[in-house]
């Protein structure tokens, strides 16, 4: 079923071209697990080969999340919000516990939003608390973008450099990962820095 699902993602990547990564990041970005190395990849692949255009990889794939991150943007802030604050109690989720959230997306939002998107399995996840906490629609849109579209400029390139040699992507994409997670470690201590310093 695995290799199937994979076989579909791939395929659609080929066949609907632009649409098709439009269609998967935006699933990508809901909590369905359509893996974006499985869209991105292959798509910088054929941008190599002459038959796709990486500008508009990277733009259809940034479009898709940010569609994908707003879903799940709306829902939690129109259900998810009233839910926890009628029924939360009984799911160890507080008052206080809600207010403390806010107050944290208030003042950290635009740094959390950027960093999640580059984070893999928080990254489709990160819309659900800033819908919670109502954070503010145009910072979230304006974050979800240079987060996203940060993460589909590496991936495209990586298979733009690399997407015609399994044994070289299975050998370096670890180190993407690793890569992307001090790159935030960096992001996120340099704004604790910045914030002592205020």
């Amino acid at each position: 079923m695995l290799h199937t699902f994979i076989d579909w993602i791939l395929a659609t990547v080929h066949d609907w071209g632009y649409t098709g990564i439009f269609i998967l990041m935006a699933l990508e970005s809901t909590v369905l697990p359509v893996p974006s190395e499985l869209v991105l990849i292959p798509a910088g692949y054929l941008a190599h080969q002459g038959q796709m255009n990486f500008g508009l990889i990277v733009l259809a794939s940034t479009a898709g999340s940010l569609v994908g991150a707003s879903l799940n943007y709306v829902v939690s802030m129109w259900l998810g919000r009233p839910f926890l604050e009628r029924w939360g109690r009984y799911f160890f989720v507080r008052p206080e516990l809600l207010h403390k959230t806010d107050a944290f997306f208030l003042k950290h939002g635009a740094v959390s939003t950027f960093t999640g998107r580059l984070i893999p399995g928080i990254r489709h996840l990160i819309s659900i608390p800033a819908g919670l906490t109502r954070m503010n629609l145009g910072a979230f849109a304006f974050y979800t973008c240079l987060g996203a579209g940060l993460w589909s400029l590496i991936l495209t390139l990586f298979g733009y450099f690399l997407g015609g040699n399994e044994a070289l992507i299975k050998e370096y994409q670890h180190h993407i990962t690793v890569g992307v997670i001090v790159f935030v470690a960096l992001i996120i201590g340099g704004y604790v820095w910045w914030q002592k310093r205020r």
